[in-house]
Parts: structure tokens; sequence; C-alpha cells
């Protein structure tokens, strides 16, 4: 039991270095949403829409902008789905730790 709580330990490290290492490329970021609404749609083209203060905001986007924004939109959903894994990650090395200690202090 006790190789395999290592050997879990170990993989759970190097599942965290993976994903540390997976941060550290990680570009520009924003939160929000683009769209491409194409020519014709009426209005503007390419709008950003994000919340600030509790309120949406809207902005209307060059066509560079959009793309720029919707690469670094794309890169904080990523950031986020990273962070949830590292987060459950900690959880697990916590409670193994803290399992760890009580086994061994009931054995005095």
């Amino acid at each position: 039991m006790k190789t395999q709580k290592v050997l879990s330990q170990l993989g759970r490290q190097q599942e965290y270095a993976r994903l540390k290492a997976q941060l550290a490329q990680i570009g520009w970021i924003s939160q929000g949403s683009v769209q491409n609404r194409g020519p014709g749609a009426g209005g503007t083209c390419y709008p950003w829409t994000r919340k600030v203060k509790g309120k949406t905001v809207h902005v209307a986007l060059s066509k560079e902008q959009y793309q720029w924004l919707k690469e670094a939109i794309a890169n904080w959903r990523a950031v986020k789905k990273i962070l949830a894994q590292m987060q459950r990650l900690s959880r697990e090395e916590l409670l193994d730790r803290k399992s760890t200690r009580l086994n061994s202090s009931h054995r005095t």
C-alpha cells in the first residue's frame, strides 16, 4: 500500500510539473467573448462582450483586434482549466499527507 501511495504522489508531482510548464507557455489572456458576425449582419462585425463591475460592456473591434482577442480568450479558458486541475492535485496531495500523518499517529 505504501509503495502505491509513493507512486501516486510521484505521478501527481509529475502531472503538477507538466501543468506548470503549460501555464508558462500561455500567451496573452483576456476574459469575455468575441463574435465574427460577418459583413451585412447589421451593427459591428466583431463585437467583444465582457463584464466590468457586474455590468456587460460591448466594444467594436477591428478584424485584427478580433483575431488577437479570440486567441487571448481561448488562452484564458485554458488557464482556468489548468488551474482547476492544479487545485485538484493540490487537494489530493493535502489529503494524502493528512491521512499519512493520521495513520502514523494512530500506530503509537
